[in-house]
C-alpha cells in the first residue's frame, strides 16, 4: 500500500489517500505536483483505495507539499512515520 500525503497551508494534519499499486500512487503524486506548479487555481479531487468511498477535494493553491511513501506495516505508536514526540523525565 502506498500513501500520498498532502500538506495544506494552515492545517496541522496532512490529507492522505492510499493506493495499492506503485504506478497509481506515482500518478496521483504527479497530479498533485502538476496542480501545485500550475498558475491557475483548480480543485483537485482524489480517491482512496483503502477506504472505499473516501474522497477528498483540495484547492491547488493551498497545497504546500506532498509526500509519497510505501506503507510497510503499522508503527508501534500508531503515528505516521517521520513524526515524533519528545518527553522529559524528572
Amino acid at each position: 500500500m502506498y500513501t500520498i500525503d498532502i500538506i495544506v497551508r494552515n492545517t496541522a494534519l496532512p490529507i492522505s489517500v492510499e493506493k495499492k499499486e506503485a504506478d497509481e500512487a506515482e500518478n496521483v503524486y504527479q497530479q498533485v505536483l502538476s496542480a501545485m506548479n500550475s498558475p491557475e487555481t483548480k480543485v483537485l479531487e482524489l480517491t482512496c483505495e483503502k477506504q472505499e468511498g473516501k474522497k477528498v477535494a483540495v484547492v491547488s493553491d493551498s497545497i504546500v507539499a506532498t509526500i509519497i511513501s510505501q506503507k510497510s506495516g503499522a508503527t508501534a505508536t500508531g503515528r505516521a512515520a517521520g513524526f515524533f514526540s519528545a518527553a522529559t523525565t524528572e
